[in-house]
């Protein structure tokens, strides 16, 4: 029983601070994280973290993917997925690989999205300048 080592899943919710609970320092866990009541300071998970609806976060979180239905203030680096839900409320400057921002969302902050491929540097031909200029233009009235 105490010699087997249980293996953790990123999606095993490992710590909760309760609605009426509050955090100040630095949390690090395998698994995911949900946060219901005020945490301050440093957020570090393998796996996701959820901030509730009536949540005051004001921390750095580093997570696989974050889903946002309360308030953080700090920044945000989640390897996978941000997504800020109708009540959620982020005021941080993120890194993601993907972003979704629900109708009534609030975002305020600087974004990188990493995973994008680079754009072409080669452009597509352009039509020559006569061309244009004659398909844009109006049809002269005689005097």
């Amino acid at each position: 029983m105490f010699g087997k080592r249980k293996s953790h899943s990123v999606d095993t919710i490992e710590a909760v601070i309760g609605p009426a609970a509050s955090f100040n320092g630095h949390l690090k866990c395998e698994g995911s994280v949900r946060i219901d009541g005020l945490c301050e300071g440093t957020i570090e998970t393998a796996g996701n973290v959820i901030i509730g609806e009536g949540a005051k976060v004001l921390a750095d979180i580093t997570a696989e993917n974050v889903s946002v239905s309360g308030a953080v203030k700090g920044s945000i680096t989640a390897r996978g997925r941000l997504e800020i839900l109708s009540t959620g409320r982020v005021w941080a400057d993120i890194a993601v690989t993907s972003f979704l921002i629900d109708e009534g969302g609030f975002f305020r902050g600087r974004s990188i999205m990493s995973g994008g491929a680079e754009p072409s540097l080669i452009e597509a031909p352009q039509p020559p300048a006569e061309e244009a200029i004659e398909s844009d233009a109006e049809p002269a009235e005689s005097p």
